[in-house]
């Protein structure tokens, strides 16, 4: 039997011509459950985690899944039963996080927009952290908290001004992105937010974007915050924690990101040389978690060559795979079972009525009608993101572990998506 693992993906592999995740042939799930679906390897997510945890081994740290990236139950679950905390960014992550298992006192509230009402479900849940991001939300959680009795554990997310060399719609630390306070503010920010009734100042947090490929924003960013710790201690406020944020890329196409573990042992080179090294030390990966995790199997509905382009049509869209519309993004695209016969070029497309649904373009692929195809490192952003447009239901979703495949997410049904909606009289 020829074993062949994919690039990045060593938990996606080809046996004798076959793609499978882990133990599973793609093709029997797609026969099983249709298409378009999500599949997730769940050695793959815990080695990418493992990864972490060997970089912060003997260390007072926190990892924070950053569930935006995916928000199913049953992989929240899983992460919380491997220890994490979790990152939110609104009132409906909370709930679940919650329902998923998390630990209220490791759940960090991250977002520029939390409304009152949010505020005081975490409040009432018992978060651990909020990560404030302007000082008018420092105002009005000290007054949501001091209105509840209670005082808000708060960090304060400051943007340092460092370009993460990324995709400008997920850079969020330049001056020009609308996350946290400017770093030249902090130290006032700060005295500010330790002279608020109903707050309680117990860390920094710092976020500088995603898909990063490189160590130098990383190492920059660090060195900025570290600097920023000394400054905000030196006028009297103490800081328990240091929050780096998330943002580590995967492997998509040809980018190439370091190694969770080598990474965080250059970061926290950093923190000891300061002296900082017995503070709990806190981070929020997503991404690189989960993204290559995943693979989304699509069946080909028709071949369309034209002039200029040729067109492999897919049952997979733009509102399953938003990551190329919105940000121009690269997925590999296999076929599930290797094919024997001469490629050609196509643009792979999906059904949605709009131009800007691809998939992958200039693709060289052998491929009929009915086949199908996996598009890959699809763990993160996709889901997470998917919606209903063109009246389209969400896909179903399985999450494979060694041979044991588990429907983790019902497919939807178009009476699913009118459910809530009413005709007139």
């Amino acid at each position: 039997m020829s074993v062949r693992p994919l690039p990045g993906q060593p938990h996606f592999h080809r046996e004798d011509g076959a793609l499978h995740c882990e133990g599973v042939p793609l093709a029997a799930l797609a026969r099983e459950h249709g298409t378009p679906l999500f599949v997730y390897s769940k050695a793959s997510m815990l080695d990418a985690l493992a990864a972490y945890q060997r970089g912060f081994a003997g260390r007072n740290a926190r990892i924070c899944f950053a569930m935006k990236a995916n928000s199913s139950l049953a992989i929240l679950q899983l992460f919380a039963r491997a220890g994490c905390g979790f990152d939110i960014v609104s009132g409906g992550e909370l709930e679940r996080a919650l329902a998923a298992g998390a630990d209220p006192s490791r759940i960090i509230f991250s977002g520029v927009g939390k409304t009152r009402a949010e505020m005081r479900r975490a409040l009432d849940a018992g978060i651990g952290c909020f990560n404030v991001e302007s000082e008018a939300e420092l105002e009005v959680l000290s007054a949501t908290a001091e209105a509840g009795g209670v005082r808000a554990p708060v960090s304060i997310r400051v943007n340092p001004d460092v370009d993460p060399k990324t995709h400008p719609y997920i850079s969020t630390g330049l001056k020009g992105n609308k996350f946290g306070v400017a770093h030249e503010d902090a130290v006032r920010v700060y005295r500010h937010a330790a002279s608020l009734p109903g707050l309680r100042v117990v860390g920094i947090d710092c976020h500088i974007g995603s898909q990063i490929t490189e160590e130098s924003p990383y190492l920059d960013a660090m060195d900025r915050i570290l600097d920023l710790v000394q400054a905000i201690e030196a006028a009297g406020v103490p800081l328990a924690h240091i929050d780096f944020g998330g943002g580590l890329g995967i492997l998509y196409g040809e980018d190439t990101p370091p190694a969770a573990d080598e990474l965080w042992h250059k970061l926290l080179a950093k923190v000891d040389a300061r002296g900082m090294g017995g503070k709990t030390l806190m981070i929020e990966p997503g991404r690189s978690l989960v993204g290559n995790a995943g693979a989304c199997v699509t069946e080909v509905l028709y071949l369309k060559p034209g002039e200029k382009k040729n067109f492999c049509i897919v049952d997979a869209a733009m509102n399953d795979l938003p990551r190329p519309a919105m940000y121009q993004a690269f997925h590999a695209i296999e076929p599930l079972q290797a094919a024997e016969g001469p490629a050609q070029t196509w643009d792979v497309v999906g059904p949605v009525c709009e131009s800007g649904d691809w998939i992958g373009r200039d693709r060289a692929l052998a491929v009929a009608a009915g086949d199908n195809l996996a598009v890959m490192s699809a763990g993160a952003y996709c889901m997470s993101m998917a919606s209903n447009y063109n009246t389209r239901p969400r896909a179903a979703e399985v999450l494979v572990d060694g041979d044991r495949a588990t429907l983790i997410r019902e497919r939807e049904s178009v009476q699913d998506l009118m459910l809530r909606e009413r005709l007139l009289p």
